[in-house]
């Protein structure tokens, strides 16, 4: 699991969030996601207030907001959804702008932008914090179950092996006159897709045998060293108990 693989959503920075070990901001960020999930969708003031402990917390992870802006379009599909349930819900309605609107669906369409935002934003915090291999090593922290750990700690090992697998076998088609661009030659794509897969698959097959014969028994060694102390957990506790402050407040109050 050493250098050499690119983490997409990684910045490298030195803060106090990115030297955090990653239990503890897995930790809280499920947190926070599960006391946004339970908030009752007509406290808008809470939201506002989640959006401002995301923010405080983005910037001390150094984080740019332009950079959370551009990864948060990942959630597009959810936000035509969210604008397109005004229109086909049912129930009472309202007139704004000429437009007949559903109160249940802006209400619905309100909850999944504003909770998906967040639940997208705190997520893009965490991974901008802590490389893949660090999520990995503090899912095993928090006893995941191993075969899961495994699975996804060599998924992250081999991606880029595949990746450039998959490049070479792409510029050999194309030295030989295949251009993937042309509908009729989708019959040599996918033949390159089962022959990547049957290269995986073998290459999978002789890393497995390797590992048995340097004692490997079905579980991995302890991943990595220094868990979190006892201060390091208060100190990420501070963000999820705020979100439930404001959570148990805009219950209260509904």
């Amino acid at each position: 699991m050493a250098g050499g693989h690119a983490y997409v959503l990684h910045l490298d920075r030195d803060s106090v969030l990115h030297r955090l070990p990653p239990e503890v901001k897995i930790t809280a960020a499920v947190a926070v996601t599960l006391v946004v999930v339970a908030t009752p969708r007509d406290a808008f003031w809470a939201f506002g207030g989640y959006a401002v402990l995301v923010a405080v917390v983005a910037a001390l992870g150094r984080i740019p907001a332009g950079w959370l802006a551009r990864r948060a379009l990942v959630e597009t599909p959810f936000v035509v959804l969210a604008v397109a349930l005004p229109f086909v819900a049912a129930g009472e309605r309202v007139t704004w702008l000429g437009l007949e609107l559903s109160v249940e669906g802006l209400l619905g369409g309100w909850n999944i932008l504003v909770k998906g935002t967040l639940g997208v934003l705190v997520s893009l915090v965490l991974a901008a914090t802590t490389t893949s291999r660090d999520l990995i090593v503090g899912l095993d922290r928090l006893r995941c179950p191993q075969i899961l750990t495994q699975i996804a700690m060599f998924m992250v090992r081999y991606l880029d092996v595949l990746v450039g697998e998959a490049r070479r076998m792409r510029v050999a088609r194309i030295s030989r006159g295949d251009d993937p661009r042309f509908l009729w030659q989708v019959r040599g794509f996918a033949a390159g897709i089962g022959a990547l897969f049957l290269r995986a698959f073998e290459r999978g097959e002789r890393v497995y045998l390797a590992m048995l014969s340097r004692g490997y028994t079905g579980r991995m060694p302890p991943a990595g060293t220094g868990a979190a102390s006892a201060g390091q957990w208060l100190l990420a506790a501070t963000v999820p108990v705020a979100a439930a402050g404001v959570g148990v407040t805009a219950v209260l109050l509904s």
